[in-house]
């Protein structure tokens, strides 16, 4: 009788299985269709013309770039004379320093001749204190701006910088983070490109630094990372950034801007009330804030994104450290989907209540604990007995199948358009990564989502965490 019982929970866990995988391939293939759309659709509609010498102009409007910093004294300055390097007029550089406890303050002061201004900041600023602001008395640096203040975390000093800006858009980026030449005059065009809606951000891809030739803060040659790590993440970021987000963009349905390279309406972002402090994915919740209020206000906006390759960060290569980065990506996203709960099924947020939550519930937050659920169950009903092994085996090569055809035509994709890693040797080792993904490094991303929520459900304490950089100056 037991053993009946045990078969027909095994039989229903079958069809939940089946369903859950039937619906996720229909879900990426879907994907898929819209990010090629868009890519032919972009590639035709934005040719760059003369764009460059009218958002050369004293008359473009002002942007603030705002690159928290903490403990970055290695790196800083380079990273700095990088971001001052931008092919823009109209344009600020604050970097925020986040109480620091190394000599990252000094050797910005050192470095760009840095003395404390007289300006005053408002007492009641919703950040924790100012300690002081520094200009440079060097005319070439004008356009930087350090803010020294007391430790509150990325969201706090990302706050700081917004409220203390006067520029009508501010990008939100990681301060160790190469931003090529020409990425503000792609962001203030993706501004200006709607006529009938107001474009409240614009977020685009993030490419990965590691192993390449970067020298003054430029990007002289692109290289396949040596790590192996790394290059899971080189597929995995060409897959998620130029067939994932790229889709949700076509739709206007985007719910996450990449806290690397992200570009807002100052004056939405600040009367949506900022970033959220208490929380780990302050990059997530600030767009969904956003959405929210312009959706609750019946005002017409759109967020747009940029699939040319502007930004490149640096991505871990240590295990330990790559663990701990997915499991505070995986506590942002519940924190984030709890806080917005209201809009999950709801008809009156139109695509975002009906599509791109539910999705974002199932596939990206849900779909790592029923895959844990899922391997749990077969070592059981195998040590049972009642293990459907055909179904098993089949569903199993189904999933496998589908998983490295879709990473193909990510590198396709990525050879089709911007074609970043051009030669053989990189690209079959793209190809090499699709194949063998699945057994090794995706256990890993499940694992760490699995923690995760683990921590977060059970109210374990975690912060956000370090990463140790080595920096573009030794790349």
């Amino acid at each position: 009788m037991e053993r009946d019982l045990l078969q027909i929970v095994f039989e229903y866990l079958n069809i939940v299985f089946f369903v859950f995988t039937a619906t996720l391939f229909c879900m990426f293939a879907f994907m898929a269709y819209l990010s090629s759309r868009s890519s032919l659709h972009y590639k035709h509609k934005n040719s760059f013309g003369d764009l460059s010498k009218i958002m050369a102009s004293p008359l473009a409007p002002s942007i603030t770039i705002i690159a928290p910093a903490y403990n970055e004294g290695p790196t800083i300055v380079e990273n700095i004379r990088s971001l001052l390097s931008l092919q823009y007029v109209n344009f600020e550089v604050m970097v925020v320093n986040d109480g620091s406890k190394d000599d990252t303050l000094q050797k910005m002061i050192d470095a760009y001749d840095l003395v404390r201004s007289d300006e005053l900041t408002d007492p009641d600023l919703k950040c924790k204190r100012i300690r002081g602001i520094y200009k440079s008395t060097q005319r070439s640096f004008g356009k930087l701006t350090v803010v020294d203040k007391e430790n509150g975390g990325k969201s706090d000093a990302l706050n700081a910088g917004i409220h203390l800006s006067t520029s009508q858009y501010v990008g939100c980026i990681d301060v160790d983070c190469l931003l090529l030449p020409e990425a503000l005059l792609h962001v203030v065009k993706s501004f200006f490109q709607r006529s009938k809606k107001r474009v409240i951000a614009v977020g685009g891809v993030i490419r990965i630094a590691n192993s390449c030739k970067i020298s003054g803060g430029t990007l002289e040659e692109i290289r396949m990372p040596k790590h192996w790590l790394a290059k899971f993440q080189v597929l995995e970021y060409t897959r998620s950034f130029l067939l994932g987000r790229m889709a949700w963009g076509r739709i206007d349905s985007l719910l996450i801007i990449s806290g690397a390279f992200g570009f807002f309406d100052r004056e939405v972002a600040v009367a949506a009330g900022g970033y959220d402090t208490n929380t780990v994915g302050e990059d997530m919740e600030i767009v969904f804030r956003m959405r929210r209020f312009m959706h609750d206000r019946d005002l017409p906006y759109s967020i747009e994104y940029i699939p040319d390759p502007l930004c490149w960060t640096e991505v871990p290569e240590d295990l330990e450290m790559f663990v701990n980065q997915r499991d505070r990506w995986s506590r942002g996203n519940l924190e984030t989907l709890y806080t917005h709960k209201d809009m999950f099924f709801n008809p009156s947020y139109g695509r975002l209540g009906m599509l791109s939550y539910p999705y974002w519930f199932f596939y990206e937050w849900l779909a790592p604990l029923l895959e844990f659920a899922g391997f749990l169950s077969v070592i059981l009903f195998w040590y049972l007995g009642v293990l459907n092994t055909e179904f098993f085996v089949r569903i199993t090569l189904a999933v496998y199948m589908f998983s490295v055809m879709f990473s193909f035509y990510a590198i396709l994709a990525e050879m089709y358009s911007y074609n970043q890693y051009n030669k053989t040797r990189d690209i079959l080792t793209l190809a090499f990564c699709a194949m063998i993904e699945p057994f090794i490094f995706h256990p890993i991303v499940v694992y760490a989502a699995v923690k995760g929520n683990f921590k977060k459900l059970f109210k374990i304490r975690s912060g956000w965490g370090t990463m140790a950089r080595k920096g573009f100056a030794k790349a």
